[in-house]
């Protein structure tokens, strides 16, 4: 039996990242743990998580981290009108990184899924690989988004562990948007039951509504966009 522990948002790289997980690497196993930090969208995300947990037969934890928001500046986090993100924006993304950078958000996201699996490796003699649905983000990226970000938290985790050995994975680390949206079409991924929205929208007819203007939304609309493949999300501003 393949074990694996998978960190899920609900959004469209985690969601792509655990099909893949599943009828790509053949991991039947599947815990995945879900972060509350208290973001504004995390109903939506929530939600989403749960639905995809119960289609690929996933294990659902739900970790409170909520501390985090007392020291974020992200407007992920903070309530009131967020920054609208036009296309322009998208070419020199540097100064909109900052508006929805959490403190070490992956990092503690991972050391999360590690101190888990190495729980599971204490009790039960049972190895889980640890996968997160990081994806290629281009030359603006995120410091904690990339292959090196990986490979240093793979070096961690050999000396944050007893027995060492663990494997943190991120399978889609060399595709852009658009081959993660045509991946998840050839998966057959409920594209609507992902959430990639950094705000709360509420819902319509069981499917969540994104804003469609934030940093997030526009990478979204963009990735479908440029894969050719319809869009079933709904915005509220189209």
């Amino acid at each position: 039996m393949k074990n694996a522990i998978i960190v899920v948002s609900g959004g469209l790289d985690s969601v792509v990242t655990s099909y893949y997980v599943k009828y790509k690497l053949d991991y039947n196993n599947l815990l995945f743990l879900f972060f509350n930090y208290k973001q504004r969208a995390i109903k939506e995300e929530e939600y989403c998580v749960k639905k995809i947990a119960k289609k690929l037969n996933a294990k659902y934890k739900k970790i409170d981290i909520s501390w985090l928001n007392d020291i974020s500046t992200a407007f992920i986090n903070k309530q009131g009108k967020t920054p609208i993100t036009k296309e322009k924006d998208l070419e020199d993304g540097t100064k909109d990184i900052l508006n929805w950078w959490v403190p070490c958000r992956n990092s503690i996201f991972l050391i999360n899924a590690l101190a888990h699996a190495e729980f599971e490796y204490l009790k039960n003699k049972e190895k889980y690989d640890i996968f997160i649905g990081l994806k290629n983000e281009g030359q603006v990226h995120m410091k904690d988004t990339t292959e090196k970000f990986i490979e240093k938290m793979n070096e961690l985790a050999e000396e944050a562990t007893n027995d060492g050995n663990y494997k943190v994975l991120a399978p889609l680390i060399k595709l852009d948007k658009t081959d993660v949206v045509k991946l998840g079409k050839e998966l057959k991924v409920p594209f609507e039951l992902t959430y990639s929205c950094y705000i709360q929208n509420g819902f319509n007819k069981k499917i969540p509504i994104h804003c469609g203007t934030c940093l997030n939304c526009m990478l979204r609309k963009k990735g479908f966009y440029w894969s050719g493949i319809q869009d079933p999300s709904f915005y509220r501003s189209p």
